[in-house]
């Protein structure tokens, strides 16, 4: 699970952000902070993988609480979230090392993708090694991991409904092994076509991860789970 911290001042709008959180698997909010004096207390406590962080807080900015968190050695990743949208805030923000910039008002699909897109860097991350060093095709992979996950969950393909996709990650999710698409196409009631046509389409937007299962006949079967960051 990716342990989230949400960091905004307006105590309505965190409680908003960290529903979103909660509803996106493999993620889990750890704290909530209003202050920037609270969240650095937080990032001291324990481990935290991932900041949401509003720009606007009431004893500093965020971009001035990156600087800080990065001079007391804290390296969880950060994800601006806030309204302020001037090209000087983003640059800086890219500048100090912020992965992604939301911008307020946003939808559970804007965030979603995003944490999407986070999710994905992760398993890229730990596809090519670690701490290892990288070829040239492995670094690409890394820079590319964000962009290519980060698409509005609205923007299906054609013929595919957002219902659907979440009614398959329920069933995925919910499973307590890897399943076939047989298995999905009963557990959903869609036909195995269209769970077919899914789950092609999960896999190759790095939602879901396929393995392989052989059995008696030597002839494999592929097998789904919905993917998660460890």
């Amino acid at each position: 699970m990716i342990d989230v911290l949400v960091v905004d001042d307006d105590f309505r709008v965190a409680e908003i952000n960290a529903a979103y959180v909660e509803r996106t698997p493999g993620f889990r909010v750890a704290a909530r902070a209003h202050t920037a004096a609270q969240a650095l207390a937080t990032l001291e406590r324990g481990h935290i993988d991932l900041v949401l962080l509003d720009h606007y807080l009431p004893d500093e900015t965020g971009l001035t609480l990156i600087r800080r968190m990065r001079q007391l050695g804290h390296h969880a990743d950060v994800i601006m979230v806030t309204a302020a949208r001037d090209v000087t805030t983003v640059q800086a923000a890219m500048r100090y090392g912020a992965l992604q910039y939301l911008v307020k008002p946003f939808s559970f699909a804007g965030l979603g993708a995003k944490l999407d897109g986070y999710a994905a860097l992760r398993r890229t991350l730990d596809g090519v090694g670690g701490r290892g060093e990288a070829g040239q095709d492995q670094v690409d992979r890394i820079f590319s991991a964000f962009r290519t996950a980060d698409a509005p969950r609205s923007e299906l393909p054609k013929g595919h409904s957002a219902a659907t996709v979440d009614l398959m990650r329920r069933v995925l999710t919910g499973a307590e092994r890897p399943l076939s698409a047989h298995e999905v196409a009963e557990r959903t009631g869609v036909s195995r076509s269209t769970a077919q046509r899914y789950l092609k389409y999960l896999e190759r937007t790095g939602r879901i991860s396929l393995t392989l299962k052989y059995g008696d006949t030597g002839r494999p079967e592929h097998r789904y789970t919905w993917a998660t960051a460890v």
